[in-house]
């Protein structure tokens, strides 16, 4: 297949384990009671490897730990946990996941220095070590093509793993990338991503490969919020085999260099939207795009205002097509607004003109609210700055998701 860059590939099915020279993993140890809660990936050699974390404060034991690591710029296997997050353990949670990386690199014959580890579920809670200590081996025995049942064992209170995989042409041979996502909630924009991998066969040195991730993470899974927490544990791990055989892209200059960046950035564009989809007590899937801004700085404050509010996110739930409470996300933004020039639609149909309501459509607009999925579009009328991203709806069943004991 040829693509030109600029053009977005499809997103097909597929895993982790779609490009060449990864195998991966998953079952069940024993945190959780019967669901899988084990993964690992593995490629066959020492890759060149990139990562982005949480921006939250409060760092989990395994996102330490992984900072650290990722430094050297390559990595061989990656170690995640779900159903506790290690988070807020003190030193014996960095002891717990030094021991999860101790345990990886014996079970898979790899050095230490080139284990990742991550962790989610429970905040506050010891990790169940004698678990780890016999499910990594066991899990370890079962390494093969198995990327599916990877993104299984990594899901908390997902309804669905989240996976998918692309094929570009690069250097003149077909380039795969394959990703596995988690998350449903605790999801907002700057968290660095939720709990995600993507692999690819592509060549490509540690730096250009942490410039496309952070540039991709950037378009997709920090344009994405459920709820506006931001989550201790936050991780996204790229990994490159090189095992497609082009020639090593050497620099954002490199006529690849582009085509692998839009393939990148289309799958982590599609795991992030499955994780707003999949959002704890979601209907809908709402696209803000803001358009008309004066500069792309103004359209990203406000399409964020309209992203996080919960008066929006309540209004598309009750499929309510209360412009006002968009135009009010906007006016506080800190965006550039002149009210005269804002036009709103949603769903397709025009809701606001110039800044006033058009009351004889807003039946129709309650209607194009019925669909699983649509778009609030706000043209601001100032310039040409512009910003997509994907919330959901607020729910009855997020507030009864959330309000449960830990014990």
């Amino acid at each position: 297949m040829s693509r030109q860059a600029g053009v977005r590939p499809a997103v097909t099915a597929g895993s982790v384990t779609t490009p060449g020279g990864v195998r991966a993993a998953g079952g069940h140890c024993g945190i959780k009671a019967a669901r899988p809660d084990l993964a690992l990936v593995v490629t066959e050699a020492p890759a060149p490897a990139a990562a982005c974390f949480t921006t939250n404060r409060v760092q989990a034991a395994p996102v330490q730990v992984s900072r650290g690591q990722i430094r050297s710029g390559r990595a061989q296997a990656v170690v995640i946990n779900s159903g506790n997050a290690n988070a807020c353990t003190g030193e014996a949670g960095l002891r717990d996941a030094w021991e999860m990386v101790d345990l990886t690199a014996r079970a898979v014959g790899v050095s230490r220095d080139l284990v990742l580890v991550a962790s989610t579920g429970v905040i506050g809670v010891p990790l169940p070590m004698e678990a780890l200590r016999r499910g990594i081996p066991a899990v370890a025995t079962s390494l093969g093509p198995y990327g599916e049942a990877a993104a299984e064992a990594i899901l908390t209170t997902d309804a669905f793993p989240k996976t998918g995989a692309v094929e570009v042409e690069v250097g003149g041979r077909p380039v795969r990338l394959g990703g596995m996502a988690k998350g449903a909630g605790m999801i907002h924009p700057r968290m660095a991503t939720t709990l995600s991998m993507v692999t690819t066969d592509a060549a490509l040195e540690p730096a250009l490969a942490q410039r496309a991730l952070s540039q991709s993470v950037a378009r997709s899974f920090n344009r994405v919020s459920v709820d506006g927490d931001t989550s201790t544990n936050d991780t996204i791990v790229l990994l490159a085999t090189g095992a497609a055989g082009h020639p090593p892209l050497r620099g954002a200059a490199d006529p690849g260099f582009d085509l692998f960046q839009e393939a990148l950035t289309a799958l982590t564009e599609h795991l992030a939207r499955l994780l707003v989809r999949d959002g704890e007590g979601a209907t809908k899937l709402i696209e803000i795009a803001v358009t008309g801004a004066a500069t792309e700085e103004d359209a990203a404050r406000a399409g964020e205002a309209i992203l996080t509010s919960p008066l929006v996110k309540t209004a598309c739930y009750g499929m309510e097509p209360n412009w006002g409470r968009i135009l009010a996300a906007v006016g506080r933004s800190g965006a550039e607004v002149d009210p005269a020039r804002v036009a709103v639609a949603i769903g397709g149909v025009q809701v606001v003109a110039a800044g006033v309501g058009r009351r004889e459509r807003l039946a129709a607009a309650s209607a194009a609210m019925r669909a699983a999925e649509f778009i609030i579009a706000v043209d601001l009328g100032l310039g040409s700055g512009a910003w997509t991203g994907w919330t959901c709806d607020l729910t009855e069943a997020y507030v009864r998701l959330n309000s449960g004991s830990l014990t």
